[in-house]
């Protein structure tokens, strides 16, 4: 049916992004030969890019909101391409890091267009599976990224790592601007399949309010709960995705094959957890289980088994690999779950400014733990301190989540807020 050919494809543009994030994580042994770089100067560099992608996490979603989801992700695809392509050029640290910053400018609206996507497209009951469809997409991009790496510096050098993944970037809006369109307007939707939307989603301008500013979406409980698990759960999962294989390289005396050889395996387990968790969810709900409870279950199933990250210093390398892909499972299952709460919880009109601040509040994690990584690691503390800390995120988180939603359903926000839009 249509609407999972575009999940396909929205699919695809997030594994895109996976990719150009990865290109540096992965080919940092190549590009240190060129521009040496200490751990806390890698730390900067992963924040370079998480602060332009939370501020553009936010704004992107605000922008889809205003754009429209087709022109939006269009304008959002084409700046980050370009911006991937310009690493290849840098040749210090200064220049990694403006081009580490346009990235994430660029970067920073996808979720919440595709987030979109999901609410335009797809009825409640559906709307978990798309998303682990879509979000199978980091999986997908993660995994290609070490081997495609290893294999352009056997005939190249790093810099064509970015000149490559800059360009398919580009050739997917091609295919993007081919492919999509909002549901009343989209020329091969049958009449069953937009019925079967329409049934339980209401079109975009028949939502009220149609604008709600952020300040005013924060005084909701539930929005800053999720601001702030995902703030904790994405610090964890920002390092293992920029430090696992700088920790495979230090640690365990990796080099580039086998960097590129073991390190898409913990990938293809997130690939395998954001399908699932959907999946799950989806699955309880068609038991006729509430959506509170379908959606709950499966995040602390999913949360429950992050703590295994904390023997990863203590065991043999293939244990090690066997744990981050528990971990990656683990992470990508909850990530599906809460990045489709604020279409369970929030009108269409603002699922975008929604899922922009929580994404908002995951880069800010990243940012804050990713720099505490580079410091404990450059005062030689160690990798285990840091697993420590990890792995108990996402315990923290799904608290967090229990206590600021203590009931998952439709907000009516205009009651919340005593707030009287427009018409």
């Amino acid at each position: 049916m249509l609407r999972w050919r575009i999940a396909i494809v929205v699919s695809a543009a997030i594994a895109l992004s996976y990719l150009d994030r990865q290109t540096l994580p992965v080919a940092i042994q190549a590009i240190g030969k060129d521009i040496p770089l200490t751990n806390s100067q890698f730390s900067n560099l992963q924040s370079a890019f998480l602060l332009a992608y939370a501020f553009m996490y936010a704004g992107g979603g605000k922008i889809a909101d205003a754009l429209g989801t087709r022109r939006g992700f269009t304008l959002i695809m084409v700046f980050w391409s370009v911006a991937c392509a310009s690493h290849g050029l840098a040749i210090t640290f200064a220049m990694l890091a403006v081009s580490r910053f346009l990235l994430g400018m660029g970067e920073g609206g996808g979720f919440p267009a595709a987030t979109r996507v999901v609410a335009e497209w797809f009825p409640s009951n559906e709307r978990a599976t798309a998303m682990g469809i879509i979000n199978g997409g980091t999986a997908a991009g993660a995994i290609a990224a070490p081997p495609l790496i290893a294999l352009i510096l056997i005939y190249s050098n790093w810099r064509w790592i970015f000149f490559i993944t800059g360009t398919l970037g580009l050739l997917w809006t091609v295919w993007w601007r081919r492919a999509y369109f909002a549901p009343g307007d989209h020329p091969a939707l049958t009449g069953a399949e937009r019925a079967k939307i329409a049934s339980t989603a209401l079109p975009l301008e028949a939502v009220k309010p149609p604008h709600l500013p952020w300040l005013l979406l924060l005084r909701i409980r539930e929005t800053w709960g999720l601001v702030f698990a995902k703030f904790l759960s994405d610090g964890a999962w920002y390092f293992y995705l920029f430090w696992l294989p700088k920790y495979l390289y230090d640690a365990r005396g990796f080099d580039i094959k086998a960097v590129g050889a073991i390190a898409w395996i913990p990938h293809l387990a997130a690939g395998i957890g954001c399908l699932l968790g959907g999946w799950f969810s989806s699955y309880l709900l068609r038991r006729r289980i509430s959506l509170n409870l379908a959606r709950k279950v499966a995040l602390a199933l999913s949360a429950a088994v992050m703590p295994t990250i904390l023997l990863v210093p203590h065991v043999p390398v293939s244990w090690a690999i066997a744990i981050f892909s528990l971990a990656y499972f683990g992470q990508q299952s909850w990530s599906t779950l809460v990045m489709v709460l604020p279409t369970d919880l929030f009108p269409t009109s603002v699922v975008g400014a929604v899922a922009g601040l929580v994404g908002f509040g995951g880069a800010m994690g990243g940012i804050a733990f990713g720099e505490l990584v580079g410091y404990l690691l450059d005062h030689g503390f160690g990798y285990g301190v840091v697993f420590k800390l990890a792995g108990t995120f996402h315990v923290i988180a799904l608290l967090v989540i229990l206590f600021a939603v203590p009931r998952l359903r439709p907000l009516d926000i205009e009651r919340r807020l005593g707030y009287q839009g427009a018409s």
